[in-house]
C-alpha cells in the first residue's frame, strides 16, 4: 500500500503530513487512522527501523490535513503522537510545532490564498477544538521556499512562522482548571506533591521541581531516576482532570507533565549556560516516555496561562527580574530560552499565546506501508 506525505520540521520536531482525502482512501475509521499510521511508521519497533518515525517523541508525529474554506478555519487537522516500540497512536493532543509546518505547507501547496504581504493560516486541532493562526510572510503573493530563522533547540534557519493559539484554555475538559483550584495536592506513590493542572495548549500538570527532586540547575540526561515519580504523577493528573477512568491504562501524550523552579544560572543541554536574568522560570518537561529535549509549544502555552493564575505552581515558582513582564513569559528549557508573549483581556483573562517558530519542508514521498505482522496477530487473537 502506497501514502503520499509531506515531511517537514515545525521548530523542534519533524511531522509527516497527509492529505485528509488520501487517508480516507485507506482508513475510513479513526481507528484504521491508527492502524494505518502505526505501520508506516513501524511504530513495534523502538527504532521504528521499518517504517517513517525517526524513534523519538518529537520525530514520530503526523498530522492529517483537510481544507475547510467554508468552516471555522481555512482547514482542519488531526494530530498524531505515533507510539515508539508500542504499536498505538494517541488522538488526545495538539502540538505546536506540527501546527508551525501545517501553515507553511499550506501556503506552499495552495490550501489557502496567498496575501500580498502576509497569509495567515486559520487551523482548527480536531483533537482539542483548539484554533490556532500561522502567519507566514509571502511578498508579492509568493511562497516562501527557505528562510533564515532559528529556535532554540535547532540550529537549522527555516522559513519563520508566527504562531498564535486563541483562546488557548478548555479544549480537551472544557475548562481551564479541570479540578477547579490553582494548585493542589497530589497523591503520588504514597507522598503528595504540590500541583496545578491546567488545560491550555494541552492538558498538563505541573509540579516544583525541589518537591518532584529534579535538579534544573543542569538541564542534561535521561533524568532516569526522577522519570518514574513523573510518570506516576501524569497518571495521577490523567484521573483527577477526568482524562481517563480508574480502569483505563495512562496515556503516555496527555496530560503533559513538567516540573518548575524560580529562574537560576543553570547549564543547557548542549553545555551552553543560561543566566538567572534571562528567563523567567525554568521548565522541563517529559515527552511520552522520556524528557523533552527543548519544550512543546503546547507545553509552553500550558506554563503560560498557568503562570498567569494566581496561587498557581507556576506562578509561585516564576521569578520577578527586571526585563520580566505581564505579556512576556521567558521559559528556561534544555535548549535555551523561549519566548511566549500573552495577550490578556481587560480582566486578566489570556485570550491569546504567541510564539516565533520556524519551518522548513523537507520532502514529498510514496511511503511504502507494510503491515505490522506482530500487531496483526494482536489484533486478530
Amino acid at each position: 500500500m502506497q501514502l503520499r506525505g509531506h515531511w517537514y520540521r515545525g521548530g523542534t520536531s519533524k511531522c509527516w503530513l497527509f492529505d485528509a482525502d488520501e487517508v480516507a482512501r485507506h482508513a475510513p475509521t479513526r481507528d484504521a487512522v491508527r492502524r494505518l499510521l502505526a505501520d508506516a511508521f513501524g511504530a513495534s519497533d523502538a527504532r521504528q527501523l521499518d517504517g517513517v518515525g525517526g524513534g523519538t517523541s518529537t520525530t514520530s508525529k503526523a498530522a492529517v490535513v483537510s481544507p475547510t474554506p467554508s468552516g471555522p478555519a481555512d482547514l482542519d487537522y488531526l494530530f498524531a503522537q505515533v507510539g515508539i516500540g508500542d504499536p498505538t497512536v494517541e488522538l488526545g493532543s495538539n502540538c505546536g510545532n506540527c501546527a508551525t509546518a501545517i501553515a507553511l505547507y499550506a501556503v506552499q501547496h495552495g490550501l489557502v490564498p496567498l496575501g500580498e504581504v502576509v497569509t495567515r493560516v486559520r487551523m482548527r486541532n480536531l483533537n482539542t477544538g483548539a484554533v490556532l493562526t500561522g502567519t507566514v510572510a509571502t511578498p508579492r503573493r509568493r511562497a516562501p521556499l527557505s528562510g533564515s530563522a532559528t529556535v532554540p533547540g535547532s540550529a537549522a534557519p527555516g522559513v519563520p512562522v508566527r504562531l498564535s493559539f486563541h483562546a488557548p484554555w478548555g479544549g480537551t475538559t472544557g475548562v481551564t482548571l479541570p479540578t477547579g483550584q490553582s494548585a493542589q495536592d497530589l497523591a503520588v506513590g504514597g507522598r503528595t506533591l504540590p500541583a496545578t493542572m491546567v488545560d491550555a495548549g494541552a492538558p498538563a500538570v505541573l509540579v516544583p521541581a525541589a518537591a518532584a527532586g529534579v535538579d534544573l540547575s543542569v538541564m542534561q540526561g535521561p533524568m532516569s531516576a526522577e522519570l518514574p515519580l513523573l510518570l506516576q504523577v501524569r497518571a495521577a493528573a490523567g484521573l483527577a482532570m477526568g482524562l481517563r477512568g480508574p480502569a483505563d491504562p495512562p496515556q503516555h501524550a496527555v496530560p503533559k507533565v513538567g516540573v518548575v523552579a524560580p529562574p537560576q544560572r543553570y547549564v543547557a543541554a548542549d553545555g551552553s549556560v543560561v543566566e538567572a536574568a534571562d528567563h523567567d522560570l525554568r521548565v522541563r518537561m517529559v515527552s511520552m516516555l522520556a524528557p523533552h529535549p527543548a519544550i512543546g509549544l503546547t507545553s509552553a502555552v500550558a506554563v503560560a496561562v498557568a503562570a498567569a493564575r494566581p496561587g498557581s505552581v507556576v506562578a509561585r515558582e516564576r521569578g520577578r527580574t527586571a526585563a520580566s513582564s505581564a505579556t512576556r513569559l521567558r521559559l528556561g528549557t534544555p535548549a535555551g530560552v523561549v519566548a511566549t508573549e500573552v495577550v490578556t483581556d481587560a480582566d486578566g483573562r489570556v485570550v491569546e499565546v504567541v510564539l516565533d517558530r520556524a519551518a522548513r519542508h523537507l520532502a514529498t514521498a510514496d511511503i511504502e506501508v507494510a503491515a505490522d505482522a506482530a500487531a496483526a496477530l494482536a489484533r486478530t487473537a
